[in-house]
């Protein structure tokens, strides 16, 4: 559970980040002192930074992946078990339609494995060592499969849009309910050069950690949703036996995941949850995913 909340915790934090520094530097009270230029100035104040750091954060995310879990990239294969990880990524590529991605191998104790890259033909696919070392080829051909349909369906790019929209939801909610908040506590008065008093910066910290909350749930479930679509993928490619055998072995993990918190929705596998924790959850139960594929769902 601290996994998860670490990464629930992750966009919120950068959330509570940007009112601090508003604050600080005055950019939050400049743009409600100016009325933010009526509705369409504040979604645009929001949007620029609630879209903005969603793709900031996707275009960086290849660089952040490698030097986070210290993944070496294949260029020039060295053994027989690399120049097949290569061969096998080209041709998943090739039937997908896309371009070929960077390959490589990270070090770490379990099976997992990940793919990131802000655009389909500009992408990288990273397996464990725990992986190559605990699974056969076939079960690592469909794992593969995995991550290539996430990369064709375009879903780190789709997970940033719906991040980003969220994002700009949040800020523009919270800063509405703030000015209003304000608005009463000055008894209505308009004059209000400071752009918002403390009961205005308050109101924003709070609701954006709460409408934060419901945003990460929305994020979160499509994050299930699609790797349930990204199974299938594995299953067209490698075949459904290869991708059903592939996460019943995964179930040895037993939910065990030391990817970067950064990076840890993208991995094949993610953290247990109960509860109501499982509306946080990134990944679907292993068990549900299995069934999904026998029943050809």
């Amino acid at each position: 559970m601290r996994r998860i909340a670490l990464f629930l915790g992750t966009n919120l934090a950068v959330l509570l980040l940007l009112s601090i520094v508003c604050r600080i530097f005055g950019i939050d009270q400049m743009a409600a002192a100016r009325g933010y230029g009526g509705m369409g100035g504040l979604l645009a104040f929001a949007a620029v930074f609630g879209m903005g750091g969603a793709f900031i954060s996707l275009a960086m995310s290849k660089m952040i992946a490698k030097w986070s879990t210290g993944a070496r990239v294949i260029t020039q294969p060295q053994n027989e078990t690399e120049r097949w990880l290569v061969d096998t990524v080209r041709r998943h590529a090739q039937n997908a339609g896309i371009g070929m991605p960077e390959v490589a191998i990270y070090d770490a104790p379990e099976m997992n494995a990940f793919a990131t890259g802000m655009t389909k033909n500009s992408s990288l696919v990273a397996v464990s060592s725990g992986l190559l070392q605990q699974m056969d080829r076939e079960q690592v051909t469909a794992v593969l499969g995995h991550e290539i349909g996430h990369v064709a369906n375009g879903d780190m790019v789709t997970l940033t849009l719906i991040q980003g929209v969220l994002n700009t939801l949040v800020i523009l909610a919270a800063r509405l309910v703030g000015q209003a908040v304000d608005s009463w506590m000055s008894g209505g008065r308009s004059d209000n050069r400071s752009g918002g008093g403390i009961g205005y910066f308050v109101v924003v910290m709070v609701l954006q950690v709460v409408f934060g909350l419901f945003a990460s749930m929305i994020v979160a479930a499509f994050s299930r949703w699609r790797e349930f679509r990204a199974d299938q993928a594995g299953a067209k490619f490698a075949g459904r036996g290869a991708m059903i055998s592939a996460l019943q072995r995964l179930k040895v993990n037993h939910g065990e995941n030391t990817l970067p918190n950064t990076i840890a929705a993208f991995g094949i596998s993610g953290p247990l949850a109960e509860g109501f924790k499982k509306l946080f959850m990134s990944h679907p139960p292993l068990d549900e995913r299995i069934a999904a594929l026998q029943s050809g769902g």
